[in-house]
């Protein structure tokens, strides 16, 4: 009988909650184009299912959240979209996700692996992570759209020595740096997310939808064009069954319970 072949990427859906994991850990993760095409297919599927309201991205097994890309079978892209499923915008349509995103990270968090972690909302890192830039010591560079997000999430000369350099960043340094939200025992980092997931379950979904989009929206204006605009998705939640709910938690002092709709 035929072996039946891992998926590249673990998709597991409980409640308001996405769990996907990038599967290959004997490659320590590292993004090959199958693993890229299943990526696209699962941001798609998280986006589109409107009961979901968090997202959380991890990587199986022991040494890497992602490696980074894969050498010997590179990502390319595929159907016009970026690395990571378009989740990235590196080498084509940048199609981010509109709901919130965790990303859990552990060992090894490099090169497209690092863009991943950056792409999410809140990341959450294992003590024993280390964040790296390995472009300039191996001497390679092609679409190298990671240099963006660092330069702009991290202080300019941090930055700039991982860029330059090589140079690495423990999580500990992260965290300090503010690029990542915590920072846990590696035994504890599941416990971590589980904290992360309640407070943002807590809170009303449209409304983190609405917000992180605008905030967004926003970073790629100056500021007094940003106060001024209009942003479709505050507009509607207006006539939302949720905004009726909070009016009515508020009036009965009790906890909201959120619909999404």
């Amino acid at each position: 009988m035929a072996q039946i072949e891992p998926a590249p990427v673990e998709l597991d859906i409980r409640g308001h909650v996405a769990r996907v994991r990038l599967n290959r850990p004997a490659a320590l993760n590292a993004i090959d184009r199958e693993m890229d095409r299943a990526l696209g297919r699962i941001w798609t599927q998280v986006d589109d299912d409107p009961e979901i309201r968090v997202v959380i991205l991890s990587g199986a097994g022991d040494r890497a959240f992602c490696a980074g890309g894969d050498m010997n079978d590179p990502p390319t892209g595929h159907d016009g979209l970026s690395f990571g499923g378009g989740l990235t915008g590196i080498g084509g349509q940048w199609r981010p996700l509109r709901k919130p995103m965790i990303c859990a990270v552990h060992g090894y968090v490099l090169g497209l692996g690092f863009e991943l972690a950056m792409c999410a909302d809140i990341v959450l890192a294992a003590d024993d992570a280390i964040f790296r830039l390995p472009e300039a010591k191996a001497g390679v560079i092609d679409h190298c759209g990671v240099v963006h997000r660092a330069i702009r999430q991290l202080p300019y000369h941090v930055a700039m020595a991982m860029i330059v350099a090589s140079e690495p960043l423990t999580a500990q340094d992260a965290l300090r740096h503010g690029l990542v939200n915590a920072c846990f025992a590696r035994a504890d980092l599941a416990k971590g997310v589980d904290q992360w997931i309640d407070k943002l379950l807590a809170c009303a979904p449209l409304v983190s939808q609405a917000a992180r989009a605008a905030a967004l929206d926003g970073l790629d204006r100056p500021l007094g064009e940003a106060l001024a605009a209009s942003y479709p998705l505050i507009s509607a939640y207006r006539d939302t069954a949720d905004q009726a709910e909070a009016r009515s938690a508020w009036r009965e002092r009790r906890a909201p319970l959120w619909s999404g709709h």
